[in-house]
């Protein structure tokens, strides 16, 4: 099978629609059929084809989201899609890398298959910052369910995602498939662990230090600044405690979370690190003690799945969409303000060798569910469900 992916992030950019797209390419190549991924350029420039990714040029809009705005009437792309000649097409994007996905589709009469992973009325701010943002959510849900109904096949990630569109009064058929992970790259014995010897050396952290990971796009919605200030509250309570804040990934809130930093007396604890490639995610999430993160936007939540196959305690603020993951207290720990995140905190810490390994044993086993080979075999379904209604 012949299948083209539309994206408007892919690797070496780090998020959760990158991951999916990257993993899902991986996966249908390693299954022997042949895959072509759209993005837009990482940086400005030609249009090129770079093995089985094909890269579109992009004007880079920094203050909306930093996204690339690419030319979707362009002629050039249309070829060369057209040319691979795909039996369907998988859109992981709306707005400009989308429309040149529901462009081919049409042209070329095929099936089109659309996994929606982001409720944009969370980043309605971005474009409107604040200004009649409650006309423009209103504007999203019309358009969501709108372009649901447009699609052969329509995927989430979860059933959170599954109900928001019911609540938008859609009733077409959704097929919940949570984003397939390949747990093989967070495994320890995959892990260069003199790299991981020698990065705390060089910064700081000692055999006693208690290292916090924070990964991911360093943006408002994420809610970085939540985890800070519980991360604040729990040195302030404990002094006596070595502890590290690392800070993984990029964004607009960077310089906003720094100054946070400062206010709060942790700057000398928190190091931000910055944008990284997706090949050295699994090595920072083996430097921490706990993965912690503060969002409540995730359709998913593939940070935890990944910290939790990396065999790391996982912190999360409560959010019913990671229900199904995270069992308070099993398979990792749930906080809801300052004081739960402190509490939680000395919990985790106060573990015994053998409580510990029995939290990350009970991840295991919830992690499993979400393999790379059980996420092939659903999509192959709708795909071939999408294709049979062309025939």
């Amino acid at each position: 099978m012949r299948i083209a992916i539309f994206t408007d992030t892919y690797p070496p950019f780090v998020n959760g629609v990158s991951t999916s797209t990257f993993n899902l390419a991986n996966s249908l190549t390693a299954h022997g059929h042949e895959v072509l991924v759209v993005a837009p350029r990482f940086t400005d420039g030609k249009l090129e084809q770079i093995d089985n990714v094909l890269y579109v040029p992009g004007i880079y809009l920094k203050k909306l989201y930093g996204y690339r705005f690419t030319n979707m009437f362009a002629s050039k792309p249309v070829k060369i899609i057209k040319e691979f000649k795909p039996d369907v097409i998988h859109n992981q994007t709306d707005f400009t890398i989308g429309v040149l996905a529901r462009r081919v589709a049409r042209k070329l009469k095929i099936p089109i298959v659309y996994t929606y992973h982001t409720s944009y009325e969370d980043y309605t701010y971005y474009a409107t910052h604040g200004l009649m943002d409650r006309l423009a959510k209103r504007v999203v849900r019309v358009y969501s369910k709108d372009l649901a109904n447009r699609m052969t096949e329509f995927i989430t990630p979860s059933e959170k995602t599954k109900e928001y569109m019911r609540s938008l009064g859609s009733d077409i058929y959704i097929n919940v498939i949570p984003t397939g992970i390949d747990f093989s790259i967070f495994k320890k014995e995959n892990i260069d662990m003199e790299k991981i010897k020698a990065f705390k050396e060089a910064h700081g952290i000692k055999e006693n230090t208690k290292v916090f990971l924070l990964l991911g796009r360093v943006a408002k919605e994420k809610s970085m600044d939540v985890s800070l200030r519980g991360f604040a509250e729990y040195h302030k309570k404990h002094p006596e405690v070595d502890v590290k804040m690392l800070v993984v990934g990029g964004g607009p809130a960077k310089e906003e979370l720094e100054q946070l930093c400062v206010e709060l007396k942790i700057n000398k604890l928190v190091e931000f690190m910055g944008m990284v490639s997706s090949l050295e995610v699994p090595f920072y999430y083996h430097l921490a003690d706990i993965y912690t993160s503060a969002s409540i936007t995730e359709t998913q939540g593939l940070t935890f799945m990944e910290a939790m196959a990396a065999g790391k305690v996982v912190l999360a603020r409560f959010d019913s969409n990671l229900t199904g993951t995270i069992i308070n207290g099993k398979t990792g720990f749930f906080f809801t303000d300052n004081d739960s995140f402190v509490s939680q905190v000395e919990k985790i810490f106060s573990m015994t060798p053998e409580q510990h390994d029995k939290i990350i044993q009970e991840a295991y086993n919830v992690v499993d569910i979400y393999s790379i080979d059980k996420f092939y075999n659903n999509i192959m379904r709708v795909y071939k469900r999408a294709i049979r209604k062309y025939w």
